[in-house]
């Protein structure tokens, strides 16, 4: 049977709205709109958890909104901020991640079934991926974790904001049959409107109906609905690009001035990053050390080998990396040391993409 999958899915918390509220001061804790101004004929492209108390929710009219709550801050949208915001974001995914597929500016699938931190626990994965968004962009973020895609979208959304949702495999199929079918991802509106027309209200009642019903009923996504309501998902998490490097680094709670300390902590972080390389069958031939002073300074510095590098050989090689920088002259207060040059990027990809049989039962997710 294939590896059981672990997926994680990240949905910052009402994110153009916490971005202005991160970079304005005056605008924290009050209710803040992003969109079109109150006279205008635009919408609400975001709005803070302060406005939401008002009923105000995204595409509502700005009019509307002003209605519902007049004492409301206005501002246009700064897309270059949010970009540059999801950049830092997906730059943490990639961290402990071997797959991530961004759905927004703001959410996206990570699979951690490969990743080695953490005993490869993808609820302290989440927990670490939460935890470094937070202290990197000070903003909140929300997981789902779950054993697919369908289930970690919906965990995402049930314990906002700053919220961390898990469905064990052993979960998955009661839990579905409890949702209410408008909670569904997957099924808007219109569907949620014709399956209550029908008797269809929870997934349990989805679930009565047989796979050439729902075909017969909803076409084509018949066959999705069919799976979901027994808490099926094979669909894989797929990049939008093709992983380069594996890194991990840390922040310590001291600055740290000893070259021989500083050591000891890379090759900590060697061993955890040359475990996901061997999960993911992945060879690399070059070594980076990411080094950032006390003043915040950064630099790296790098080392390709004919030989693929091992633990022995990273510790052969760091003290000529250690020497280019000024570690042990300067405060260093984030260490961190990434594997790149790959030669091969298939295997572990294909063994995620390997669906399970319709008729195999889901096993347990023994790290959650």
């Amino acid at each position: 049977m294939a590896q059981q999958r672990k997926i994680i899915h990240v949905d910052m918390d009402a994110f153009f709205a916490s971005v202005e509220q991160r970079d304005q001061p005056d605008y924290q804790g009050k209710p803040l709109i992003v969109g079109g101004q109150p006279n205008s004929r635009g919408v609400v492209a975001a709005c803070s958890y302060e406005a939401r108390q008002f009923g105000i929710h995204s595409a509502m009219p700005c009019s509307q909104a002003y209605r519902l709550c007049p004492q409301a801050i206005f501002v246009p949208p700064r897309f270059e901020a949010y970009r540059e915001v999801s950049t830092q974001i997906r730059e943490v995914f990639w961290r402990y991640a071997s797959e991530v597929e961004p759905l927004s500016l703001d959410e996206a699938y990570l699979d951690v079934s490969y990743t080695a931190e953490y005993d490869g626990s993808a609820t302290l994965i989440a927990k670490a991926i939460k935890r470094d968004i937070l202290t990197e962009t000070n903003l909140i973020a929300s997981a789902g974790v779950s054993y697919n895609k369908f289930l970690a979208k919906i965990a995402s959304d049930m314990d906002k904001p700053d919220g961390l949702y898990v469905i064990k495999p052993e979960q998955g199929k009661d839990f579905v049959a409890e949702l209410a079918i408008g909670k569904f991802h997957g099924i808007g509106p219109a569907t949620e409107k014709k399956m209550t027309e029908v008797g269809i209200s929870t997934g349990h009642d989805l679930a009565q109906w047989s796979l050439e019903q729902l075909t017969d009923k909803f076409g084509k996504a018949g066959n999705y609905y069919h799976h979901i309501a027994r808490g099926i998902d094979h669909r894989p998490v797929r990049s939008e690009r093709v992983r380069k490097s594996l890194g991990k680094e840390t922040t310590f709670s001291e600055d740290i001035l000893s070259v021989e300390l500083l050591t000891d902590k890379v090759l900590a972080l060697a061993e955890l990053v040359l475990a996901s390389l061997d999960k993911q069958q992945l060879t690399a031939y070059t070594l980076t050390l990411k080094v950032k002073y006390n003043n915040f300074k950064q630099v790296t510095r790098a080392v390709t080998a004919e030989k693929k590098w091992d633990l022995v050989a990273i510790k052969q090689a760091l003290p000529n990396l250690l020497v280019k920088t000024e570690a042990g002259s300067k405060p260093v207060r984030l260490i961190g040391l990434s594997l790149s040059g790959f030669d091969k990027q298939t295997p572990a990809t294909s063994l995620q993409q390997l669906a399970l049989s319709l008729d195999e039962s889901v096993s347990d997710l023994t790290s959650h």
